[in-house]
Formats: C-alpha cells, structure tokens, sequence
C-alpha cells in the first residue's frame, strides 16, 4: 500500500492552472483602473463578504479564506509552524492568484473560450479514479464543495488553459535543439531506478480494531492464502475479497519504486522475483498477500522515450514566464478592487 491515505490532489490542492505549474508575481496592483468603455454603473457595490471585485466581479472572501485554510494545512503536513513574518506574503500570493485567475476566466469569455462538458467529465472521472468514493465524499466536504461545483471549477480551468494555450503558444515554442540540449543537460533526470509491479489482496484493519477484531482479519487472509495456494486466480480472488479499490483491476498496483510503499510491504515486493507470491505481510492498512508479476531494473530512459515530455516542459517554462507578463497586461485594462488588508 502507499504511504498516507492518499485522497485526489486534484482536489486537495488546486493548481492554479490545470497542466502548468506557473508562478504568478506577489506584487499585486492594487489601484484601481477603469477598464476601457466599462459603464461604472455595472460595477459590483463592494460588501463585506468581497475579498476583491474584479471587473464588477466579485471574489468571495470565502473563496480567498478556502485559500488561507488551503495554505495552513499544507504549512502543518511539513511539521511546523506558520512562520507569521512570512504569512502576509502568503496570503498576498493567494489573493493575486485569485484575481488572475479571474482576469483569466473573463477574458476565456470574452474570447467565447471554453471547456466541453466530455473535456469536465473526463476531469472529474480521472479524480474519481485517483482515490475512493469515501475519500472524494470527504475531501468535497473538507473544502465545503458540492460535487457541481467543482465540475464548474474544472470548466473554467479547461478554459483557461484553451486561452492561454491560444495566445501564448506562439511565444513559447521548442526547437529540436532545446530538447536535445536539454537530455544532454540534464544525464541523471533521466536515470529510471529498480522498479517492480505487484499485485496484492488487501484484508483491511482499522487502526482502532479490537483484538478479537484483528484475529478475525488474520484467520480472514489465511483462508484467502489457501486459496491462492490451491491454484486458484490471484485477479478472480482479489476482485472477490480485496479491501482495497485496486481489487477493480485484480489487484494490480503497477510499477513502483522504493519509497512509495509502506516498508514492510516494500520490503516483501522488493525481496521476490516475477511470479513469486509473498506470505502473509502485516502493514498499518492490514494483512497482504503480495504477488510480483514484473520487474526493471535501474537504468536510463532513452531520448526518444521522454523526447515529447522534455518539449512539453520546456513549452510549460516557457509558458511560466510569459503568463505574468499576460496577466499584468489584463490588469492594466482592469478595475479591480481589492478589500483585505495583509
């Protein structure tokens, strides 16, 4: 099993715009400038429930506070405290974030940009798929989220990313060369490590299970062990008894690395050989049974392997430097109104 309940990051923590990882500027503008030919009139009246209005659009203080709480769960998954000297900076870079984005969407509008409802769905089914459907009950009400929202949330992103795809592609475009250089550059990025695929059949215990209940779990995957034992499918029986949601693909959890699994569980995948079958091995999820159906060892990825992914990085640095620059011209055009005081 992998470390930590892991719950979708797509839901967890949002990147600002879905495929890059860009990096706005924290020095806000915050005076206010009226947009060319904007009738005043139209403008949103400020209330106290407004971090910001931009363009007579309002953001929600509830929306930017999502964003402080965001960031205080995040400082405390690290193990420490938030340092206030460094908080307001935070919380600036979290508001201008916001209007960006803001700016962005409307300009995805004016533009008549936007995101089909397959392009959503195909987002929402690939968060749905990442985690369990407790787990994506439970982090939509952690971020106090109805489940259309969030489709909503994914239809501005998709848009956002067709604009700036559509006008910044033409500033960001890789030549053979940089991508050749770039391999060249950079040997140890491309060195892959021993890799094993397992599957494995989960008889799950709950942390505050008592005694008895343990016992129950134990006996539970013993009888399973015999099963398997006997020559009966390792997929047939995983889909039957498993706990864990890799149970829908016959237990199978693909290619993974050291580090990515529980010790003890890494410690029997890491010990066998293709086609060997562990015994029972006890993690803090429960009782396994670990079977190894493939295995690489270390070595380095070709050129033409990870050529596409070397220019689609570099088209996102590229993209990173000249989002700021197209986000500042938005503002310039922009009435934006900012109400909270870092």
């Amino acid at each position: 099993m992998r470390k930590a309940g892991v719950i979708a990051s797509a839901l967890l923590v949002f990147t600002f715009l879905a495929g890059y990882s860009f990096y706005l500027s924290s020095a806000a503008d915050t005076s206010s400038k009226q947009a060319a030919g904007k009738d005043a009139n139209t403008t949103k009246q400020p209330e106290a429930k407004d971090a910001a209005i931009v363009n007579g659009k309002a953001i929600p203080m509830s929306d930017y506070q999502a964003g402080i709480d965001q960031l205080d769960r995040r400082i405390h998954m690290t193990g420490r405290q938030p340092d206030e000297k460094e908080m307001p900076a935070l919380r600036q870079e979290i508001l201008d974030n916001l209007i960006a984005r803001e700016l962005l969407k409307q300009e995805a509008q004016k533009k008549g940009i936007k995101a089909d409802d397959a392009e959503v769905e195909t987002q929402l089914d690939s968060v749905k798929k990442g985690t369990t459907p407790e787990n994506f009950a439970s982090s939509l009400k952690q971020m106090n989220m109805t489940e259309p929202a969030l489709k909503e949330y994914f239809a501005s992103q998709l848009a956002i990313k067709k604009l700036v795809d559509k006008d910044l592609a033409s500033k960001a475009s890789v030549t053979p060369e940089e991508v050749k250089a770039f391999y060249d550059g950079h040997p140890d990025v491309f060195k892959t490590p021993e890799t094993v695929r397992a599957s494995h059949i989960l008889v799950k215990v709950e942390k505050t299970a008592t005694a008895e209940e343990k016992a129950q779990a134990l006996e539970k995957i013993k009888a399973v062990q015999k099963r398997i034992q006997s020559g009966e499918d390792f997929a047939k029986v995983a889909k039957e008894v498993s706990d864990c949601p890799s149970k829908d693909n016959g237990g199978d959890l693909n290619f993974f690395q050291k580090g990515q699994m529980v010790p003890p569980f890494e410690k029997a995948a890491f010990s066998m050989k293709p086609g060997e079958t562990s015994d029972i091995v006890e993690t803090e999820f429960g009782y396994h049974i670990i079977r190894v159906t493939d295995k690489k060892e270390p070595g380095t990825m070709s050129f033409d392997e990870v050529k596409a992914r070397i220019e689609q990085h570099l088209k996102n640095e590229k993209m990173s430097q000249e989002l700021p620059k197209y986000v500042e011209t938005l503002k310039s055009k922009a009435k934006i109104e900012i109400f909270v005081k870092q």
